[in-house]
């Protein structure tokens, strides 16, 4: 009996054993929190996170807001970094910078906006007139019944198909821009419709620049935001906007531009995906060619203008003067920059010109991304770590490397003879390089995404010339991966770790409820190689910040 008695005891000794290394708790216990420090109420806002932090068993804020580009801030910025870096330290939170972003490269941009990645248009004809050169559209290119004045019933001619004729598009003779005619969406009468599209296939030249505009009016659309283009070639997304277009506005003007890349057909798709309510009505749908807008001026992007007939290449600064677009915004609602001829110039009048050259482009809600293999950029970001090391002497960092959606057009990056992913790569390895060089025992972390084959690391990815495949054999083993798809949850923590990297769960993305970073910490512990997981909000919603802070801390 006794024999029994001890056996079970023992047995039980080891399940509880078990059952604690299952139920860890991690060392790394975050919350990102995003901050421009611009006035002291954002100061207060983070006082009161880290106390709530700090109570509930949490260590590290993953600040996000102008910490890269230090060099550029003003004097109430750094006596409110001042304020956060004393807060942080009352409530024993250590402050881990987010920094380095390439594929949303504001901070890279407030520098130099010519650093932006280029996507090149070759040969476009430009065509010398009274001292200037100028665009001259090859061929003509439009949208078939752009203002949908040709119909048959509810189906408008010329569209390779619109959602529901006549459930849930319609043509509307009451309501219209231009003519006689628009197209309106509503889902009254098919209340469980999700989307509401028009769609056409349009031929272009290839490695050329478009601008698309089109008038939208809307009516208790919701949920805001949701009405949006998206350029595809085959299945592959050559560039999505969000056009922010308000829930109810009368007509508005919206204009987009992209590059049709080695494509001589795209298919443009106009309207709303998860389409909740509400209508709204399109008419007036316009294509044309442009050149020059948003021109990139960098060693890695030049410009050559050749005469068609000869061949002959004139020279910037002898025969015509220094070419620039005066905006450089990346977007294309301003007018397109004129090739300016200078006296002694060899270019005649009505000569036909090719002009080649790269140009730089916002996609999504204005998202640009920065070349990887401009020096310069490394120059910037050296400048940055250092006085980030001045101000708050950090122990870790996080690398804002996610979702990088272009690069390997330019000069730059096929002079390198290097597949995306070592530039990927290599990019990374310079950034932690430059970390450890002002700290050699900084521990570095980075987003998962670019490096995970179930995410972004893989070809065919928006307008990256390339293939992201393989880019997890070129980072230091010594980097901490931030794993941030919940639904891929398992397969990128199994991915990483048995890369030998150490890992840490990104959980959250602005939820009601704990389910998320629950499901991330059962994926976790049964990961080698786990150190940490991180309170996630885009939204700045703290208000599960303690119940999560509690249910990390003391399992």
């Amino acid at each position: 009996m006794m024999k029994r008695v001890v056996l079970v005891l023992f047995l039980s000794g080891l399940l509880l054993i078990e059952l604690q290394a299952a139920e860890k708790v991690y060392p790394n216990r975050w919350v990102y929190v995003y901050s421009g420090l611009r006035n002291d109420k954002q100061v207060e806002d983070i006082r009161a996170i880290a106390r709530t932090a700090g109570e509930h068993g949490l260590n590290g804020i993953v600040l996000s807001g102008g910490l890269d580009r230090l060099d550029k801030q003003q004097p109430s910025y750094f006596r409110r970094l001042k304020m956060v870096r004393d807060i942080c330290r009352e409530n024993n939170i250590e402050i881990i910078p987010i920094i380095f972003s390439v594929g949303y490269a504001g901070s890279i941009l407030a520098q130099d906006r010519n650093l932006a990645a280029g996507l090149p248009v070759r040969d476009a004809l430009f065509v010398a007139r009274d001292g200037k050169a100028r665009l001259v559209q090859e061929p003509a290119v439009k949208i078939v019944n752009g203002g949908f004045e040709e119909y048959r019933g509810q189906r408008v001619k010329g569209y390779d198909f619109h959602d529901k004729p006549g459930r849930v598009s319609f043509v509307d003779t009451r309501v219209f821009k231009e003519g006689k005619a628009s197209l309106r969406f509503e889902n009254l009468s098919d209340n469980r419709q999700s989307h509401g599209r028009v769609m056409q296939e349009v031929t272009l030249q290839p490695h050329r620049c478009y601008r698309l505009t089109f008038w939208i009016k809307t009516e208790n659309l919701e949920p805001q935001g949701c009405f949006g283009c998206n350029i595809i070639k085959g299945n592959r997304s050559l560039a999505q906007f969000k056009t922010r277009v308000p829930s109810t506005t009368d007509w508005r003007k919206i204009t987009i531009g992209f590059n049709s890349m080695d494509s001589q057909s795209l298919k443009i798709y106009l309207g709303v995906w998860g389409w909740q309510g509400g209508r709204f009505w399109l008419d007036d749908i316009r294509i044309e060619e442009v050149g020059l807008l948003n021109v990139l001026r960098r060693p890695g992007t030049p410009v050559t203008v050749r005469s068609e007939a000869e061949g002959t290449i004139y020279k910037e600064g002898k025969d015509f003067a220094p070419i620039r677009d005066k905006k450089l915004n990346f977007r294309f609602d301003h007018d397109e920059p004129v090739i300016d001829l200078l006296p002694g110039s060899r270019i005649r009048d009505n000569q036909r010109l090719r002009v080649s050259y790269y140009h730089g482009m916002a996609i999504n809600n204005g998202q640009v991304t920065a070349c990887m293999s401009e020096p310069e950029l490394y120059e910037i970001w050296r400048r940055q770590a250092k006085l980030i090391h001045k101000y708050l002497a950090p122990n870790k960092y996080l690398l804002s490397m996610d979702e990088i959606r272009a690069g390997g057009s330019c000069r730059a990056c096929k002079n390198r003879n290097m597949t995306m992913a070592r530039i990927l790569g290599d990019c990374v390895t310079r950034q932690f390089q430059i970390l450890r060089e002002v700290n050699p025992q900084a521990q570095v972390f980075i987003w998962s995404d670019m490096f995970d084959p179930h995410q972004n690391a893989h070809g065919d990815y928006y307008l990256v010339d390339g293939d992201f495949t393989n880019s997890w054999n070129y980072i230091p083993k010594e980097m901490g991966i931030v794993c941030w798809y919940h639904k891929k949850r398992g397969e990128s923590l199994e991915h990483f770790s048995q890369l030998g990297f150490k890992t840490v769960a990104g959980a959250y993305y602005d939820g009601d409820t704990l389910e998320n970073p629950r499901d991330w910490l059962e994926a976790m512990d049964k990961t080698p190689g786990a150190v940490g997981i991180m309170y996630t909000t885009w939204q700045n919603k703290y208000d599960l910040l303690g119940p999560f802070g509690d249910m990390i801390s003391r399992r």
